[in-house]
This record gives structure tokens, C-alpha cells and sequence, in this order.
């Protein structure tokens, strides 16, 4: 396929997440709208509303003079610092953690943006260090500490599902990079050993992952969310029970419009839902890494890995998640689920493997 070709195919399965999304958001948080708020459609205004904005601020982003965003990389990079340090410092505490920013009605996470920001910068690091990635100390090291910060600061809210998936997006962009296999295995072996540490050093942590290895033991407690979710997926079947049939979605299944909107999605529209959900969000990946395969341009191409990598983890983690393969961690189903700041950032990263992409096929000449 075509540069081009490659564009409007994502642009076209983009299209259909979002209208995905927005049948299922509502559906699944109708009921509860109507409970809380007396509003039905509150839930589904507020992501209309996201989406609007993001779709604004990504055809923004596509304005930009494409170089002006390798310059910005280490300014976003430190504006993600400090609001990390102020959402801890005077962020709301919701739930036992500090993630949010609230003015009046509207709330930000920091966190999304700082995945975003910190692309950005490690795509410029590993292109300005591309000829010493061989070596440790001065290749791999510096693009660790950035990541290590930035997750450090994180895990302060805490949050270990994003900064988690802020390392293995780093990890991923080393092995585009092509650093030395050993010292990959060497990050490997430390990252698992500090995660293990983390789920190990905090009780609600510890009952999560004895929760994921058998959930029947406390079905009333720390098992209740994954087991409804399975009762959801299992009553699905092939077809499912029909849109805005789902039973979980009334008060049973926490989260449903949000974490875990694809165990409604499988009960309203069956394993054919369910595949139909993944195999778009595998043609948008393909579609991704092809344009980084071609991509030429070192920055471009670890910027398009990085957005493309974001993405794609948010997404298999949350599958995961849903289906049991992985303890819960509080991390969204991309272009899906209800999540202003998240549907935000998601937006522009594909405004910007939009923009890397047509970058690259003029400035090498590929056919269009």
C-alpha cells in the first residue's frame, strides 16, 4: 500500500471506533446517567463533546508545521514534568489518588499527556543518539531516566497500569532503535523484578493480582468486577443479546462505560462484536507499523512506533484486562471508551501519524 493508501485506511477504522464508542457509551451509561444525574444522555453528551474537541485539535495539530513538533519535543517533555509534580502536590484526591485536574465541570488527567510528550521526546533522543544506541551508558541509559522519571511521577498518583505501559513503550522504541539485545534483556529482567517489588509493596496491589489468579475466592469483594465482566462476555454468545440489551450495564458490571466497556460491547453484540472491535483496532496497528516500516526519517519513524505502540498497548491491556488475562488496571479501550483526556490525546497522537506520514512521502519522494 501507498502512504496514502495506508492514511485513509486508518482514517477509515478510526471512523468506525469512534461510531463504536459512541453506541456503546451510551448504552452502557444510560441507566446509570439517568440514576445519578436524571439525565440519560449526560455520559454520551460529555463524549460527544470529547470527541469534537479532539477531532478539532487534531485537524490543529495537522496545521503545524511538522518540525515544529521535533523542537517542542524536550518543552513538552518538561511541561509533562511539572504538572505531574503539581497534580500530586495539589491535585484532588479522588478514590485515594491524585490524577486530576478540575476546573468546574471539565477535569484533565496529566498522565495522558505526559505518554504523548514523552514519545515525542524519546523519538528525538534515540534519532540524535542513533549512532551510540550500541552503547549502554550513553545510548540506552539517558532514554530510560527520561521514561523513569516521568513513570516515577506517575506511580507517585499512583498509577501503575500507565506508567507500566509508559516502559514498555520505551522498551519498544529501543528495540526499533536496535540496541544491543543484551542490554535489552538486561531492562527486561529489571523492570519485571521493580514490578514485582511494586505489586508486592502495597496491599490493594497484592489483592488484585490474587484476584486475576482466582477471582471466585472473594466474589463479593476484590473478584466482583472481573466476575461480572465474565458473566457479561458469557451471556453474549455469538451475536449477543442486541444493543442496549446488556444486563451487567444495571448496576452490576463497575466501570462499564469506561474500563470496561468491552465486556458490554461482547454482551450486546457477541464474539462477533468483540472480533469485529479487535480486528479494527489490528488493521489500525498494521496500518501504523507499515507507515513506520517505510518511514525513512528516524525521527518520524520512532514517533510513529511510539503513538502507534501507546495505542496499541492501551488497547491489548484492556482486552486483557476484560477477559482475565491481566490483574484490573484502570486503563481505557482507545477511540472506545468514555475518557475525555484520553480520547483527547488519542486523537491528536493519530493527527500526528497522519502528519508524519505525509512528512516522510514528500521528503522521500514515495508515490502517493
Amino acid at each position: 500500500m501507498t502512504p496514502l493508501r495506508l492514511r485513509q485506511v486508518m482514517v477509515a477504522v478510526l471512523a468506525a471506533l469512534l461510531g463504536i464508542g459512541i453506541v456503546a457509551v451510551y448504552s452502557s451509561s444510560a441507566m446509570v446517567a439517568q440514576a445519578s444525574f436524571g439525565d440519560s444522555l449526560r455520559f454520551l453528551k460529555h463524549h460527544l463533546a470529547a470527541i469534537v474537541i479532539g477531532l478539532a485539535a487534531a485537524l490543529g495539530c495537522l496545521v503545524v508545521p511538522y518540525p515544529f513538533w521535533r523542537r517542542a519535543a524536550p518543552w513538552l517533555f518538561a511541561i509533562g514534568v511539572i504538572a505531574l509534580v503539581a497534580v500530586v502536590l495539589i491535585g484532588p484526591e479522588v478514590g485515594g489518588a491524585k490524577r486530576w485536574f478540575r476546573i468546574g465541570r471539565m477535569s484533565f488527567q496529566p498522565s495522558e499527556f505526559v505518554q504523548l510528550a514523552l514519545i515525542m521526546y524519546l523519538a528525538d533522543a534515540l534519532a540524535r543518539r542513533s549512532d551510540r544506541i550500541q552503547d549502554f551508558w550513553n545510548g540506552v541509559v539517558p532514554p530510560l531516566a527520561a521514561t523513569g522519571l516521568m513513570a516515577g511521577l506517575v506511580l507517585l498518583q499512583p498509577d501503575l497500569g500507565t506508567a507500566t505501559a509508559m516502559g514498555a513503550v520505551a522498551l519498544l522504541l529501543l528495540v526499533v532503535a536496535r540496541a544491543k539485545w543484551q542490554h535489552l534483556v538486561l531492562v527486561v529482567v529489571g523492570a519485571v523484578l521493580l514490578l514485582g517489588l511494586l505489586i508486592l509493596g502495597a496491599e490493594y496491589r497484592r489483592r488484585r493480582f490474587l484476584a486475576f489468579l482466582d477471582p471466585w475466592q472473594d466474589p463479593q469483594g476484590i473478584g466482583y468486577q472481573i466476575l461480572q465482566s465474565y458473566f457479561a462476555l458469557a451471556s453474549g454468545g455469538l451475536l449477543g443479546q442486541g444493543v442496549g440489551a446488556s444486563l451487567q450495564k444495571l448496576f452490576y458490571l463497575p466501570s462499564a462505560h469506561t474500563d470496561f466497556i468491552f465486556a458490554i460491547i461482547g454482551e450486546e453484540l457477541g464474539l462477533a462484536g468483540t472480533t469485529t472491535v479487535i480486528g479494527l483496532l489490528g488493521v489500525f496497528l498494521a496500518c501504523g507499523m507499515r507507515i513506520a516500516m517505510v518511514t525513512q526519517d528516524l525521527f518520524s519513524k520512532y514517533l510513529v512506533c511510539g503513538l502507534v505502540g501507546m495505542i496499541g498497548l492501551e488497547g491489548i491491556i484492556n482486552i486483557a484486562v476484560v477477559t482475565g488475562m491481566m490483574p484490573t488496571k484502570g486503563l481505557p479501550l482507545p477511540m472506545i471508551s468514555y475518557g475525555g483526556t484520553s480520547m483527547f490525546i488519542n486523537l491528536i497522537a493519530c493527527a500526528l501519524i497522519v502528519q508524519a506520514s505525509r512528512h516522510a512521502s514528500v521528503w522521500h519522494g514515495s508515490a502517493e
